[in-house]
């Protein structure tokens, strides 16, 4: 209640005719003072996210017959460094289009990890038939093939920098322009979407990698494809490391990371699924799932759990003792 006594401890401000005046003249300014700062503000915000993109090497290596090029990432330092080996997804219609990938470069490379995007089959420079060509519509076998065959042109890529490595090393190539500074027994796998299953495969066939990390592999196949649901996670109860499985609620499906997801924790390997709210991105001009592009145009919703992740996985080489809980963000 108020208290009707109450006598304010200053004079009361008398407004006259010159006030009224002052007054007059100013408003319109302050009126657009807030609207210049927030412009101001917005612009400020804008030059922060804008990270300077990182420089790299492209090199090409053979994976069977086929020339395959692949783009490598260094961070500034002597090393040896951590390896995060990084699996584009599908393009349709832009396959023959060199894309570096350098928006996972900015999160990963100042972090003090390598990185190496290879364009597998069909992609980039890179010899043989787009998948598209070769593959179609098929959701069966043909497709199974093509994965694996790209899971072989990853592998290639990843000995090629041990081959590098060891020959430079031992005086038989003399140093390049950027030499291979790697620590081989801290690599890890991570994909999106078509790379996300080229990944999971990898990680089941070849077992000397650190950690996993799937992001939405096979979410847009996965209905449609009883071939990719017995396969995928017949694939993840042979993986033994830990994995991070990642999607947002609104893509075509959530099963097919939290299927592989059980599948892997059923192996005894550390897993945890992470699925973010829905996601609505800036631009979808093929017109697909809107949360799989959570991978691609949010990376600032899931980059902290990704570093996490890496962090006690690679850097650390913290062991997994206890399964965490799956969780919805």
């Amino acid at each position: 209640m108020m208290n009707q006594n109450y006598k304010p401890s200053h004079p009361a401000w008398r407004i006259g005719p010159f006030s009224i005046i002052v007054l007059a003249l100013i408003s319109p300014a302050l009126a657009q003072r807030r609207p210049i700062e927030s412009k101001a503000e917005q612009q400020r915000i804008s030059q922060l996210s804008q990270k300077p993109q990182a420089s790299y090497e492209t090199i090409y290596y053979k994976s069977g017959n086929l020339n395959i090029e692949a783009y490598f990432y260094k961070p500034q330092g002597n090393g040896p460094f951590p390896l995060v080996i990084y699996n584009h997804g599908s393009r349709a219609g832009s396959e023959r289009v060199e894309k570096p990938m350098q928006f996972i470069a900015a999160i990963l490379v100042p972090q003090g990890y390598a990185v190496l995007v290879p364009e597998r089959r069909g992609y980039g420079k890179s010899d043989g038939p787009t998948y598209g060509e070769e593959v179609g519509s098929d959701r069966g076998d043909l497709m199974m093939k093509r994965f694996h065959e790209e899971a072989g042109d990853m592998l290639a890529g990843l000995e090629y920098l041990k081959r590098k490595e060891s020959e430079t090393n031992f005086g038989r190539l003399k140093p390049g322009p950027t030499p291979i500074p790697i620590d081989f027994k801290r690599v890890a796998l991570m994909g999106w979407s078509h790379g996300g299953v080229v990944s999971l495969l990898a990680a089941s066939e070849q077992h000397e990698f650190l950690a996993l990390v799937n992001q939405a592999g096979g979410a847009l196949s996965w209905n449609s494809s009883p071939t990719l649901q017995r396969e995928l996670p017949a694939a993840a109860r042979k993986i033994k490391v830990p994995a991070l499985c990642m999607d947002a609620e609104n893509d075509a499906t959530t099963n097919a990371v939290k299927t592989v997801g059980e599948a892997i924790k059923s192996s005894g390997a550390w897993e945890q699924t992470i699925i973010y709210p829905a996601f609505t991105p800036t631009s979808n001009p093929s017109n697909i799932a809107p949360g799989h592009l959570i991978f691609a145009q949010g990376v600032s919703i899931w980059q902290d759990d990704l570093l996490k992740f890496l962090k006690q996985a690679i850097v650390g080489k913290r062991q997994f003792l206890q399964q965490p809980k799956s969780f919805r963000k």
